[in-house]
């Protein structure tokens, strides 16, 4: 059977990091998914771009995968298994075997024993399917210590490995701290049932951040835009702030511009160490959108008073 080199699938080298991997799989698998892509390839594309990043975002599947590749398949020559070659057990597959190549299963298909033969043979049970699910988040839930529900479609088989429905599975879900969109988590065996003693598949969730209306995330920090009115930024006032996890009151003092930056420490997001980022309110001084004649005369009156240029720096 032919070589396939799921490094070129991904379009990564060799040595890349897992960092780089994952980034390259994400992009195929936005570009290929089925539901959004036109390509008549689109859902074979899926499916490879699935299958290298299976072997290569494990470590151990990767290290076996490296280890075949010296065997001839890195320059397009045909796969040569190495001496001695029964394939290795699926139990850790992460999809059915009916969504892999052939090349992928001779590898980490059905049959016991390691990549080179080494231990006894074992007969195994057919693993579940894995299930794939992107879960919006809301900022506040990345605080709270409650679960959330979240429901999903398992895959259901008949004896002979034929679909034959889906089933509807609840579980409660406790956000993780320090989660960033785009993260991967696995909960293991949620996924569809096993066949003939087989483990479960896994549940792996891609966390995606639901926009807020006030808040936009940098990192572990939040930023959020605090309108001032001219007077307010002049002459300086207290602001009620909203948080995630309340208001807190801001002083504004005078002479503040727009575009200036007021840190407020400890009121961002959760880190993975447990500790919290910081909250960043922004001001933007924001004009009255009417106005009469008294507040036009109060304007002029300031004006002549001030005397103020804004645009000094355009003299030459």
């Amino acid at each position: 059977m032919d070589f396939k080199d799921y490094y070129k699938i991904l379009g990564v080298e060799p040595t890349a990091d897992d960092k780089a991997i994952k980034a390259a799989y994400r992009k195929l698998a936005r570009k290929y998914h089925p539901d959004v892509s036109k390509e008549r390839d689109a859902e074979d594309k899926f499916k490879e771009a699935n299958e290298a990043y299976e072997v290569l975002g494990s470590p151990e599947k990767r290290a076996e995968f490296d280890e075949i590749r010296k065997y001839g398949g890195q320059h397009g020559r045909p796969f040569q298994a190495p001496p001695g070659w029964q394939g290795r057990g699926g139990a850790d597959s992460g999809f059915e075997q009916g969504d892999f190549s052939d090349f992928f299963s001779s590898i980490f298909g059905a049959r016991g024993g390691n990549p080179f033969g080494r231990g006894p043979q074992q007969s195994a049970g057919r693993r579940g399917q894995d299930v794939e699910l992107e879960l919006a988040v809301f900022l506040e839930e990345t605080l709270s210590k409650e679960s959330k529900q979240v429901s999903f479609q398992v895959p259901q088989v008949n004896g002979q490995g034929q679909r034959t429905g889906f089933t509807t599975k609840t579980l409660n879900i406790k956000i993780p701290a320090g989660v960033t969109d785009g993260e991967r988590i696995r909960l293991k065996g949620q996924g569809a049932p096993g066949m003939g003693g087989g483990a479960n598949g896994d549940l792996y969730l891609t966390l995606r951040m639901a926009p807020h209306p006030l808040f936009d995330v940098e990192g572990h920090d939040l930023i959020i835009t605090v309108p001032l009115a001219p007077w307010e930024a002049a002459l300086g006032t207290k602001v009620a702030v909203p948080t995630l996890t309340g208001k807190i009151n801001l002083t504004i003092r005078p002479d503040s511009q727009t575009g200036q930056r007021l840190r407020v420490k400890g009121m961002g997001l959760t880190t993975k160490q447990g500790e919290r980022g910081d909250l960043y309110a922004q001001l933007k001084v924001v004009m009255p959108s009417q106005s009469n004649a008294d507040t036009r005369e109060l304007w002029s009156k300031l004006a002549d008073k001030a005397a103020f240029n804004p645009r000094t720096q355009w003299s030459s």
